[in-house]
């Protein structure tokens, strides 16, 4: 059973509840938190910097509050922010050994809207190599290790965030999602993501400015915490050219019996684990008991791989045209996005875009039926560590080492929020998360209809996390967590 007398396991919205109430500090909060990273993180690599100016964050938020002020909606809630996205004074190797020591000189946006709504940025999380990759490594930090067996991927590009959610090292994490970086990993370790409409949280600064396929946002121990910070780093601003329009935030509360939702179990046509497959039919099982109308549909956007596949190429060619100059320098991961990218031809882009539109079209006629999508978020459970992708999927053999994901990068193209939550556990007690398509401006939509799933079937914390006898293996000390950029070690080879 879960031991909230530590702070660090509640809800952030319940953290966030008591620290305005003053049944909690924020410096409490970001103590408990320390403890975990302490705890679990030599094992797990889920942090890999530490920021040295976090306990005086905490302590401003406590200042503040003491002296009547309002630090904003997120005060002293603690952050987990992913090594690619930018953290003034802070290191951001973007997992690339090319980057190992870089600092920049500004906060993202995304970052800068965190700090002005009270959040404390506990540091930086491990990613793939600039985020390429469904499994967390990269030559910097090492593997990333899955809360529930140690053994297994946490999937990825997210997967420090996810395993820090997970294990109560953070409140909230923030991630990045092209092909399904804030869902991959939510569904292998048990928590929620919500990949919101590109826009909406603008990814600045970016390379890639006009970039319109990827999507800035958060994941969260349940959805509502996602709402809660959602809330407060969205809306445009002047640097960004691509903006999204607010969401319908009064469409928050789900009524079980009154919606209709459709359920499609393999969009992708590569198959699914029979394991998956159960514990997302189990989900479904009770929810119809609850009171859900759940209908089965065929559905396949199989036609969309290709497409996605040639905008992934020119996605990394936009971003990297810097340096095309040195595509060998980077890990087989980039380097074999970039060379996909140049070979394409206009033609194939052309394509692509028009069967994006197809497929956006697709949902639009769906969504006049039904009031969200249901799928399957993986079609296999997770994976050795050890392995960069699995090679088959129900036995069938991948082509490329993104054909896995296939089941999230296929709903990137509409450009429509899509949420990831706990369906249940399998037979191997692994987690298994459903998505929850919704449809324009429709974030609010996917998070109530992922409350309504995590509300028929909670899962609770990985075993680790509740086994009191756990003791820290003692890698972070409070002096090196107070080390300026300090790297925490790596507990995984390499």
């Amino acid at each position: 059973m879960t031991d909230f007398r530590d702070p660090a396991l509640l809800s952030a919205r319940e953290q966030a509840r008591r620290i305005r109430a003053g049944e909690l500090t924020a410096a409490e909060l970001f103590g408990a938190c320390l403890a975990r990273v302490e705890r679990h993180n030599p094992e797990l690599n889920a942090v890999v910097t530490l920021n040295p100016a976090a306990e005086a964050e905490a302590a401003a938020v406590d200042a503040a509050l003491a002296a009547g002020g309002d630090p904003g909606p997120l005060a002293g809630l603690v952050v987990g922010v992913k090594d690619v996205t930018e953290t003034a004074g802070l290191r951001t190797t973007y997992g690339s050994p090319l980057f190992a020591d870089h600092v920049p000189e500004r906060d993202a946006v995304v970052v800068r809207r965190l700090r002005e709504a009270g959040a404390v940025i506990l540091g930086k999380t491990n990613t793939p190599e600039f985020a390429a990759g469904g499994n967390t490594w990269n030559e910097v930090f090492g593997l990333t290790r899955n809360p529930w067996n140690p053994a297994l991927s946490a999937g990825g590009s997210t997967g420090g965030g996810a395993v820090a959610l997970a294990t109560g090292m953070v409140s909230l994490a923030q991630g990045t999602d092209l092909g399904g970086s804030l869902r991959i990993p939510a569904s292998f370790c048990g928590v929620t993501g919500l990949r919101p409409t590109p826009g909406l949280v603008p990814t600045v600064p970016a390379a890639y400015l006009w970039d319109d396929l990827q999507a800035t946002g958060l994941m969260g121990r349940e959805p509502g915490d996602i709402s809660l910070g959602l809330r407060a780093i969205s809306g445009p601003d002047p640097a960004s050219p691509v903006c999204a329009p607010e969401p319908r935030w009064d469409d928050a509360e789900v009524d079980l019996g009154a919606g209709r939702w459709a359920y499609a179990g393999d969009i992708a046509g590569i198959g699914i684990d029979a394991a998956v497959d159960a514990a997302c039919r189990e989900a479904l099982a009770a929810l119809r008991a609850a009171g859900a109308r759940v209908e089965e549909i065929d559905l396949s956007l199989s036609y969309g791989r290709d497409a996605f596949l040639a905008l992934r190429g020119h996605w990394f060619v936009s971003y990297f045209e810097r340096d095309l100059d040195r595509v060998d320098a980077f890990g087989p991961n980039v380097s074999a996005n970039l060379r996909s990218g140049l070979a394409l031809t206009p033609a194939e882009l052309g394509a692509a875009e028009n069967v994006r539109r197809r497929v956006r079209e697709a949902f639009c006629a769906l969504f006049e039926r039904y009031d969200a999508l249901l799928t399957p978020c993986m079609a296999i459970p997770p994976f050795p560590v050890e392995q960069n992708y699995p090679e088959t999927v129900a036995g069938r053999p991948m082509k490329t080492y993104v054909d896995w994901i296939a089941p999230t990068f296929l709903l990137s193209l509409p450009g429509l929020p899509v949420a990831c939550v706990p369906a249940g556990r399998d037979a191997n007690g692994l987690p298994a998360g459903l998505q929850v398509v919704a449809p324009p401006r429709g974030e609010a939509r996917a998070l109530a209809v992922a409350s309504a799933i995590a509300s028929t079937r909670p899962i609770g914390f990985p075993p680790l996390v509740t086994d009191r006898s756990t003791r820290s293996r003692g890698n972070v000390s409070a002096n090196r967590a107070r080390d300026p950029g300090s790297a925490l070690d790596a507990a995984s080879p390499r």
